[in-house]
């Protein structure tokens, strides 16, 4: 779910002046939704956070040449990311296996190995998906935002945003069913 502040406009006014309370405000808000999204994309911890201090970086770096957004500050944020994270794949390919991202809630072993299998499994399958179609996927049913923000996100319209998931599930459920052959 897309994360609504109040005072987004006026956090990021703050921002382009520099103010150090708006930036600590925007980090606070936004990096452990951005830590949990590229977690989910890298499944290695140091990439996760590499990433969202990338991203920060480049949201810093945007802001000082007087750019950056005006509105949508999340939707900026998660597409930064996401750029970092496609170049990433083009420079090193993804890894094999995945951590587990949640490893304290296990209610057994066996459960907890199955769970892990299965989440390995599909984590592989969509990573095989474009990376537009790997964002909407994670942002949609992962993150559960509404189709509006993730078109934000993606600067994309609604309408090919719904296009991209309908592409994804059907992909994914072909890779899935080639892979369980």
């Amino acid at each position: 779910m897309e994360t609504v502040v109040p005072s987004d406009s006026l956090l990021l006014e703050r921002a382009r002046q520099f103010d150090r309370q708006a930036l600590a405000e925007i980090y606070d808000l936004y990096s452990p939704g951005l830590y949990r999204y590229a977690m989910r994309l890298l499944g290695d911890p140091q990439l996760a956070e590499e990433c969202v201090a990338e991203t920060f970086s480049r949201f810093l770096h945007a802001l000082k040449d007087g750019k950056g957004p005006r509105d949508f500050l999340q939707a900026y944020l998660y597409r930064v990311a996401h750029n970092w994270i496609t170049d990433l794949y083009r420079r090193e390919p993804a890894p094999e296996t995945l951590e587990e991202t949640h490893p304290d809630f296990a209610p057994n072993p066996e459960t907890a190995a199955e769970e892990s299998l299965r989440d390995d499994h599909l984590l592989k399958a969509i990573r095989r998906l474009t990376p537009d179609q790997q964002q909407v996927i994670l942002l949609k049913f992962v993150e559960e935002w509404e189709n509006e923000a993730i078109a934000r996100a993606l600067n994309k319209p609604v309408g090919a945003v719904k296009s991209l998931q309908h592409r994804a599930l059907a992909s994914l459920q072909r890779i899935l069913n080639e892979e369980t052959r």
